[in-house]
């Protein structure tokens, strides 16, 4: 029981105040309990803990030595430690890693203590079968990833060879940085995470995250390099992040359900997305989403709900509030007729159902005239869009526009601009 007592805390996340009063069709967002994080994140090691030092596996830390084979090494040691372990990456290393695996169950509650920095091989270290990723995580329980070092993505020759930065290459994947793939109260915390491949952090298919105090960089024309995404995962807390990527500072995609993000600093990139959703005309689920106190700078859009034509399902119950934008081209949007291709994408009659959605207290510069974009299906039209509180201008204090399609929406307080009406 010491031990359960020393690994596990209760976090509670209270929904927002008077949120069910915005809108009839707006359901607010329950109390949820987020349970079971590990504790220890962020203090020195314990006496009880057994460490596993990836040195005495044979790793040089050299940073042109590959340190993969001593990792596993160490890795298959930790995972079969009946008492909680600890795979320390000491400070003042640098260790080359090729693709590689940390998979689970393991018999024990696991912290990686990433004190060194561990950066990924040349482009040419990769063969076809596993370009989608550099290191996972996986089927893991009680894992902690924390211990303020780096990882660096050594990204610059996969961007260079990307489709989107020149024409003349094929459009291929490149590798996500970190996955988190079916883990069971993980949290991730006081980490570097830079200049990724494509995706800096994903986190698929997890229950129970706790996600604190990362910085993630990378340049601004670095392509496809989402700092956090997150999928089919339930229960999560963001908190305390600077993010600074080539895309979406956070994407959320299909099930994703009661996450709660607050104390993000965005720019650049495209800012924070609920979305692609539906995409390939598939079902999509993401709900109970709560965006608070964030700062944009500089950042293609601000909040964004982006679903394609033919897909199914819902965005709903989403909060954004406590948001300041400086200079944001698009700073609250929603596209239910989103298009990534090249091709005109073929009208359809099936859509993302888009509703209960809340914005308040949001001020700041837009860098277009347009700060308010609502461009919702014709078969499905947003609803429940709740605007309380708004205050965007342009750079030099102009008045800002809105435009709207297909949307219904109502609004509390001072809202500027002043809301479009609505148009079929």
């Amino acid at each position: 029981m010491a031990m359960q007592k020393l690994f596990f805390v209760f976090l509670l996340i209270l929904s927002s105040n008077n949120i069910s009063c915005y809108s009839s069709s707006f359901v607010s967002l329950k109390e949820t309990s987020y349970t079971n994080f590990p504790k220890y994140l962020g203090r020195s090691l314990k006496a009880s803990q057994t460490t596993f030092n990836v040195i005495s596996y044979g790793a040089k830390g050299d940073g042109t030595t590959d340190d993969t084979k001593a990792f596993e090494k160490a890795w298959t040691a930790v995972c079969a430690s009946a008492h909680s372990a600890v795979l320390l990456i000491p400070n003042n290393k640098k260790f080359l890693l090729k693709p590689i695996t940390f998979s689970g169950p393991c018999k024990s509650p696991i912290q990686v203590a990433v004190h060194g920095i561990i950066i990924a091989p040349s482009r040419s270290a990769w063969n076809s079968k596993s370009t989608t990723h550099w290191m996972v995580f996986k089927y893991l329980r009680n894992l902690a990833v924390t211990g303020g070092g780096t990882i660096n993505g050594n990204g610059n020759a996969w961007w260079q060879n990307s489709c989107k930065i020149n024409k003349s290459k094929p459009c291929t994947k490149a590798p996500t940085a970190m996955t988190f793939y079916s883990c069971n109260n993980l949290a991730l915390t006081n980490l570097n995470v830079k200049d990724s491949q494509q995706i800096h952090v994903s986190i698929e298919k997890c229950n129970s995250v706790n996600v604190a105090s990362l910085t993630v960089t990378a340049p601004s024309t670095s392509p496809n390099t989402d700092g956090l995404h997150i999928s089919s995962t339930t229960n999560i807390v963001i908190t305390n992040c600077v993010i600074k990527t080539g895309d979406d500072c956070m994407s959320i995609e299909t099930g994703t359900k009661n996450l709660k993000a607050t104390k993000i600093t965005c720019g650049p990139g495209h800012g924070i997305s609920i979305g692609s959703l539906g995409d390939d005309n598939s079902m999509a689920r993401v709900s109970d989403v709560l965006i608070d106190t964030v700062k944009l700078y500089g950042t293609t859009n601000g909040v964004r709900i982006k679903t394609w034509q033919g897909g199914s399902g819902y965005a709903k119950n989403i909060i954004f509030q406590n948001i300041v934008m400086y200079n944001v081209k698009n700073p609250i949007i929603i596209d239910q007729n989103y298009c990534d291709s090249n091709k005109p994408c073929k009208t359809q009659k099936s859509a993302v159902e888009v509703s209960g959605i809340v914005y308040k207290n949001i001020k700041g510069t837009t860098a277009s005239d347009v700060a308010i974009k609502l461009s919702c299906s014709k078969t499905m039209s947003c609803r429940g869009i709740q605007l309380q509180d708004i205050n965007l201008v342009t750079q030099n204090n102009k008045s800002a526009r809105s435009a709207c399609q297909n949307a219904k929406w109502s609004k509390i307080g001072t809202v500027i601009p002043t809301p479009c009406s609505y148009t079929s």
